[in-house]
């Protein structure tokens, strides 16, 4: 009795592994993210949050790898490197393929060095970093590992653009950034491609503020003032920009604010009617660029974006990592990260804008379009219900900003 009982369950097994649902087909990829989900900057992973629940409900819409679907698992690293480790640690424990990362170089830097150790250590165990906006130029070049992919142009392309894109009769600027990685990073581009690009701007400030520390900028704006600054130039973000702009409307500071990074929440709700045609930031994308370039598509996803969100969407290249994912394991016919790195190395994809977006094999930076825009009432889209929004001066595309590296990448033997 015994041996049939085992033979029908041998045929029930059977009738399970040849049926049209393969079990894989019912499993899960898993995504785990880590960003900053409590502390000063947890807006700032708490959107990103709803913008990859939004991006992955919308691929998992329209099929996942490999027939299956993404699942999305968050973890809160404070933008602390420590903290980070301990949620890497937490994603290897759980055998989670990828881990994906946007906000801080600092974290950016401890996750590439920690993902490639743990690789070498645990060999059938790997994971792939996804990172989707820790800028710093570095993590591409000096710190560049083949377990590292950026899905977002680094500091240098974006200080390309952002140079390129200031206006002819600006002759005096102030810098002020953060004291940390990516702060120290816009710093040191910024001045490369003033020096390049602009001799003729003269720099009249150049300081580097503590990160996340600061509550009060009234002095700030008080040296910016006495410097006779006609532009600031900021690498600033989420608090630190926007109390930064809200201190200087309150002072009513009559100066530019080109920014890297106003476009992200809170910045034009920080300033308001008090930045029209004088606040400019460099972005990935929003619903005007979408318009200029006639994207129905792209278009769509912005609109969709808006009707459930008081914020904007912008991060197009969070759209494109998780397609250029897609088709990387679907080439890979796996989720084995040493495939999937391979598959994406040298791919080329076109963003909703229509835009040729490459996957750079020497360094995995990915070469991709940034705009240039202005805060304007002529626009189609405000932004944050501001009544002003994004006007784009400048278009650069990712052959305008391919750029050197200095990248010496080791590659996995097996």
């Amino acid at each position: 009795m015994s041996c049939l009982r085992l033979v029908c369950y041998s045929f029930a097994i059977l009738g399970l592994l040849f049926s049209g649902r393969p079990v894989l087909a019912e499993e899960t990829i898993k995504l785990a993210y880590t960003d900053p989900f409590s502390g000063p900057f947890a807006s700032a992973g708490d959107e990103f949050l709803k913008v990859f629940q939004f991006i992955i409900a919308r691929r998992n819409a329209l099929g996942g790898p490999l027939g299956r679907k993404y699942e999305l698992v968050p973890f809160d690293d404070k933008l602390q490197p420590a903290e980070a480790l301990i949620a890497l640690k937490s994603i290897t424990d759980q055998n989670i393929p990828f881990v994906m990362h946007c906000v801080g170089s600092n974290v950016g830097s401890a996750l590439i060095d920690a993902v490639s150790k743990h690789n070498a250590r645990e060999p059938d165990s790997r994971i792939l970093y996804l990172n989707c906006g820790a800028l710093a130029t570095e993590l591409t070049n000096e710190q560049c590992d083949f377990w590292h992919f950026r899905f977002a142009g680094s500091v240098d392309m974006r200080a390309a653009a952002r140079i390129k894109s200031l206006p002819a009769d600006l002759k005096k600027a102030y810098l002020l950034n953060q004291d940390y990685l990516f702060g120290q990073s816009i710093q040191h581009d910024t001045k490369k491609w003033l020096a390049k690009l602009r001799p003729d701007i003269e720099i009249v400030g150049d300081e580097l503020m503590p990160f996340g520390k600061v509550q009060d900028f009234s002095s700030y704006v008080a040296k910016i003032k006495a410097s006779g600054a006609e532009s600031v130039v900021t690498g600033n973000y989420n608090r630190d920009l926007n109390l930064l702009i809200k201190a200087a409307v309150d002072d009513g500071l009559n100066v530019r604010f080109d920014t890297y990074l106003s476009h992200l929440i809170g910045g034009p709700t920080a300033i308001g009617a008090a930045g029209e045609n004088r606040l400019t930031s460099v972005m990935e994308f929003n619903g005007n660029v979408a318009v200029d370039q006639k994207s129905a598509e792209a278009e769509k996803i912005a609109v969709d974006w808006r009707a459930n969100h008081e914020t904007d969407f912008s991060e197009l290249n969070f759209l494109t990592m998780i397609d250029m994912l897609t088709n990387a394991i679907n080439k890979a016919g796996s989720t084995d990260p040493l495939k999937v790195a391979l598959a994406l190395e040298d791919m080329h994809v076109k963003d909703l804008d229509g835009q040729e977006n490459i996957m750079r094999k020497e360094d995995h930076q990915l070469l991709m379009p940034y705009y240039a825009g202005v805060f304007s009432k002529d626009v189609k889209y405000d932004s944050e219900h501001t009544g002003f929004g994004w006007k784009t001066q400048m278009t650069a595309t990712a052959a305008d900003l391919t750029l050197p590296t200095i990248c010496k990448m080791k590659r996995p033997e097996n």
